[in-house]
């Protein structure tokens, strides 16, 4: 049984058919705003600074310039190493799990990869991190990378140096 030949002037001619371009995925999603990012990040720091306080308030409390280093070891600091410990556990759960730390999660955002995919712990952690605190290490390049890294927030895509190094960017969860 033959098909009809939409074309009856030229019976050679192939088939026509409407065609279309294909949309894979529906992209990374809508990007978080620069202010939630900020607030993010101040969450997290005041998480850190809290969790110094003891150690801080021991250690100066006891201050003896005759001891040195010796002044900084003591139950202040124990109390600090263990809360540490308690939140970069929490911190590295909640980033394998959802590419969020702590702050990202109050604030109600997260990291994915450029398409949309979820960003894998090792990603968020090496290529974010540890490869972005590298110029950290020399001194005055430190600050301008720091400064060119925060200041990357204000392009279009509004990603930072450390989200295109890693190819992620930061959406709202």
């Amino acid at each position: 049984m033959s098909t009809p030949n939409p074309n009856p002037q030229n019976p050679y001619a192939p088939p026509t058919a409407p065609v279309a371009d294909v949309v894979s995925g529906t992209g990374p999603g809508e990007l978080a705003e620069r202010a939630s990012r900020l607030g993010a990040v101040i969450v997290d720091g005041l998480i850190v600074l809290v969790a110094y306080l003891p150690a801080m308030i021991v250690g100066f409390r006891n201050f003896d310039p005759q001891r040195g280093l010796r002044n900084f070891v003591n139950n202040g600091t124990i109390i600090t190493g263990c809360i540490m410990l308690v939140i970069l556990a929490i911190t590295c759960v909640l980033v394998a799990r959802n590419g969020q730390t702590i702050g990202k999660r109050l604030i109600g955002i997260k990291v994915v990869r450029s398409n949309g995919e979820k960003a894998s712990f090792w990603r968020i952690f090496l290529l974010r991190n540890v490869v972005n605190a590298i110029p950290s290490l020399i001194p005055f390049v430190g600050y301008v990378y720091g400064l060119v890294d925060t200041l990357f927030i204000f392009t279009e895509s509004r990603q930072c140096l450390h989200d295109k190094i890693a190819d992620t960017v930061v959406v709202k969860a």
